[in-house]
């Protein structure tokens, strides 16, 4: 059997340490899309109570007077 050439080894370090950084950009992409859709639902949800103080903030004043 042949022996692997030192340029055959390093190759495959090199290959191995891109797969390994390759897998860790993909997680934190994922990571980024889940906290981005998280954000939005998040800045709906404060919207939607925003809403909600200005129509009691109306009420009260009109019982206020």
């Amino acid at each position: 059997m042949a022996s692997k050439s030192k340029l055959t080894k390093v190759a495959v370090k090199i290959g191995t340490a891109m797969g390994k950084a390759d897998r860790t950009a993909h997680k934190f992409v994922a990571a980024g899309a889940m906290a981005k859709e998280e954000l939005e639902e998040i800045s709906k949800q404060v919207e939607g109570l925003k809403r909600q103080l200005q129509k009691t903030t109306k009420r009260l004043q009109r019982a206020l007077r």
